[in-house]
């Protein structure tokens, strides 16, 4: 009987590829899809709700696949998690109706980007946090923010070769938040996202923190919808995929 499972995953993207599967290249996908080969002796695919690139991390990332068989989604959890390196994990695996799929059925995602904002930069943050070591105004950000709530066209924080129907996309919250400890969280939900989209307005909102950009300037690069006028795109370190709405 051919039975949809649906997998949570977790994973430190340091020295990945991304998520989508290559020829050459470790990535995400191709370890699952790899895994699953050995448990059941068959080529399974494995749709992952969306690609993240190589070094981005994600602790929520879904994905789903088709598989005749009687194990139970039990026994395919703890399977992967015995075959799969330890920066991969499965979180859940569940058995779902089979017109669901990963990517075609999502609502939603959040993304965190997480800055480290000390002069002094942090051993155990480095794979998972930018370092910037100038002060950031807080409350700049905070209100350049605030410009990208709602329905826009993103295409000034586009990456290239992005491929895309269009570049409008809904933002549904955002906001960034400071702990104690000097480590400030972007958090972003929105419909979709385009290529490089969170990274590229994260580097834009640095440039604001540093007072190189005034947060209406940022509304005016954001309306203007050309990347040139954008900053420059954080490292992937920094982004983690957190949760993926259905």
């Amino acid at each position: 009987m051919i039975k949809n499972f649906k997998i949570i995953i977790e994973y430190d993207g340091t020295r990945y590829r991304g998520w989508q599967r290559q020829k050459k290249d470790v990535t995400i996908q191709g370890e699952i899809e790899k895994a699953l080969g050995i448990m059941t002796a068959k080529h399974i695919v494995v749709n992952g709700s969306g690609r993240t690139d190589a070094g981005v991390h994600a602790r929520g990332q879904a994905a789903n696949f088709r598989c005749d068989t009687d194990l139970s989604p039990g026994s395919f959890q703890k399977g992967l998690n015995s075959l799969l390196p330890e920066d991969i994990v499965i979180r859940e695996c569940r058995q779902v109706e089979d017109t669901f799929h990963a990517r075609y059925n999502v609502k939603s995602k959040i993304y965190h980007y997480k800055i480290y904002n000390h002069p002094v930069p942090a051993a155990m943050n480095r794979l998972y946090a930018w370092s910037i070591r100038k002060p950031l105004n807080i409350v700049a950000m905070r209100s350049a923010v605030s410009y990208i709530i709602g329905s826009y066209d993103f295409k000034a924080f586009e990456g290239a070769g992005s491929p895309r129907a269009h570049t409008t996309r809904h933002v549904m919250a955002a906001d960034l938040i400071e702990s104690d400890h000097r480590l400030l969280t972007f958090r972003i939900e929105a419909d979709g996202f385009l290529r490089f989209m969170v990274r590229n307005i994260v580097g834009t909102l640095v440039d604001v923190g540093l007072g190189k950009t005034l947060p209406a300037e940022f509304k005016q690069i954001l309306d203007s919808r050309d990347r040139t006028n954008a900053g420059a795109t954080a490292p992937p370190r920094g982004l983690c995929l957190m949760e993926v709405k259905y």
